[in-house]
C-alpha cells in the first residue's frame, strides 16, 4: 500500500478526492488531511507519507511554500491545481506530476500509477530545486529541466539543448558540448515540453533547437543544417510550414542563411 496524504484548504474537495482515491485505487490508503502550509508540514514529518496530494494555491501560501519549508523531499508530489500555464510548465520542466480541477479518474489512476513506478527515486530534492528555481525566474528566461535516465537525474538548460531524435519509446538528447543523454520519454511527449522554447519538428524522428540552425536547403523536401553541422530532413508534409516558422525566426547575426 501507498501512504498519501492530501494538503488541501476546500473541505469538499478533500473530500472528493479522498473518495475517488478509495474508489480508483485500492492501492492508496488516506493517511491524513491538512487544510494549510502549516498543517501539511506537521503532517508530513509525523506520518512520512510516499504520496502527497498538494494544492498550489492555499490561505497561508502556496504549495511551494511548503516544499521549501519541509527539507528532504522524500516522497512524490501529485500537485492538484486549476489551470495555470507558468506554474504548470515550471512543473513539467521537473519532472513533477499534476492533476487539473476538476479531476479526472483516469488522470488520478494515471498519475497513481505513475508514482507506483517511479518510487526508487525516494529523493525528490533536486526536482523540486529545479522547479522553485524556474518559478523565481523572470517569464522571458530561459528555463532549467529535468531529464531522467536509466541510471541518473540530470538537469540541464533549456538553451543547451541542441536537437532531439526519436529512438523508439526513449529519445536521444543531443547538446551543444557534445554530450548525448537517452532519455525515457517519446520525442512526441518533449516535443510538448519544449515547443514554447525555439524548438520545432521538420520531421517525426527529429525535434530541433532553431536557435542552433545554420542553412536550409531546398532540395527535394528540404533539409536543415544545424551549426554542428548536422543534417536534418524534412518531412513532405511539414515542409511549408517549417519554411514560414523558420522566416518568421530570430536568429543570431552568424550562422543562418536562407537559401529557400
Amino acid at each position: 500500500m501507498l501512504k498519501a496524504i492530501i494538503v488541501e484548504d476546500e473541505f469538499r474537495s478533500r473530500q472528493t478526492l479522498n473518495g475517488m482515491l478509495k474508489l480508483f485505487c485500492k492501492n492508496v490508503n488516506v493517511v491524513g488531511e491538512a487544510e494549510n502550509v502549516k498543517e501539511g508540514i506537521n503532517l508530513i514529518r509525523e506520518t512520512n507519507p510516499d504520496i502527497v496530494f498538494l494544492d498550489i494555491q492555499m490561505p497561508d501560501g502556496s504549495g511551494f511554500k511548503l516544499l521549501e519549508e519541509v527539507g528532504k523531499i522524500k516522497f512524490d508530489i501529485i500537485f492538484t491545481t486549476a489551470y495555470d500555464h507558468f506554474a504548470i510548465q515550471a512543473i513539467k520542466y521537473s519532472a513533477l506530476d499534476y492533476l487539473l480541477k476538476p479531476i479526472f479518474m483516469d488522470d488520478l489512476v494515471k498519475a497513481v500509477k505513475k508514482a507506483e513506478e517511479h518510487r526508487e527515486q525516494k529523493d525528490k530534492t533536486e526536482n523540486i530545486n529545479v522547479l522553485l528555481e524556474n518559478l523565481k525566474k523572470a517569464p522571458t528566461e530561459p528555463p532549467k529541466i529535468v531529464l531522467s535516465t536509466s541510471d541518473k537525474i540530470s538537469v540541464v538548460k533549456i538553451d543547451d539543448i541542441l536537437r532531439c531524435e526519436s529512438d523508439n519509446y526513449y529519445t536521444m538528447f543531443y547538446f551543444i558540448d557534445g554530450q548525448r543523454l537517452l532519455v525515457s520519454k517519446t520525442l512526441k511527449e518533449n516535443e510538448d515540453l519544449l515547443k514554447d522554447h525555439h524548438f520545432i519538428r521538420p520531421h517525426k524522428s527529429h525535434l530541433i533547437n532553431t536557435m542552433y540552425i545554420k542553412n536550409f536547403l531546398k532540395h527535394d523536401n528540404g533539409e536543415i543544417i544545424l551549426t554542428d553541422g548536422t543534417h536534418i530532413p524534412v518531412s513532405r508534409r511539414k515542409k511549408e510550414a517549417i519554411r514560414e516558422s523558420i522566416y518568421n525566426l530570430r536568429f543570431p547575426e552568424e550562422g543562418f542563411t536562407p537559401t529557400l
